[in-house]
């Protein structure tokens, strides 16, 4: 099992979510982990739009990596989420992003936090790895292609 799986599961992937703006996604992204974590969703919103002021989080080709230190977290978190309708990111191509993964690391964050954004750096570029997630019909479809990615 890889670093994403231990810190994915059915509980924090959004499918079809109606957001309008990446600061609506960061909302629903901050009561997601609060709900699953008992983490404050304002410290979640604050710290995902701190680090998207520094600088997009937008890869390209549709994909996002939102990402915040959270004061209090003892291990890394993440969630998918995957919006029915393209929102404006600031990427590199310019493209609208439909697919995100939001990951939240302890304030202190350690190698495997890098580990984890390089690992998903390197599957967002997989075409066909990209094409199954936008086409995955639930949240078990979705746990598929991150654990069948790994072998």
């Amino acid at each position: 099992m890889n670093a994403i799986s231990q810190i994915l599961t059915a509980d924090q992937i959004l499918l079809d979510l109606d957001a309008s703006s990446k600061k609506r996604v960061f909302e629903h992204a901050g009561m997601l982990f609060e709900q699953k974590l008992g983490m404050p969703r304002a410290s979640i919103f604050d710290s995902l739009f701190a680090r998207e002021k520094l600088g997009s989080t937008g890869l390209g080709q549709g994909i996002a990596i939102p990402h915040g230190r959270i004061k209090g977290l003892k291990q890394a978190a993440g969630a998918v989420i995957r919006l029915q309708t393209p929102i404006p990111f600031d990427s590199p191509d310019g493209k609208p992003v439909t697919l995100l993964f939001v990951l939240l690391v302890p304030e202190q964050a350690t190698e495997e936090h890098l580990q984890i954004l390089s690992e998903l750096a390197q599957r967002f570029s997989d075409r066909s790895f990209r094409e199954k997630l936008q086409n995955a019909a639930d949240a078990a479809g979705v746990l598929a292609l991150f654990d069948a990615a790994e072998h």
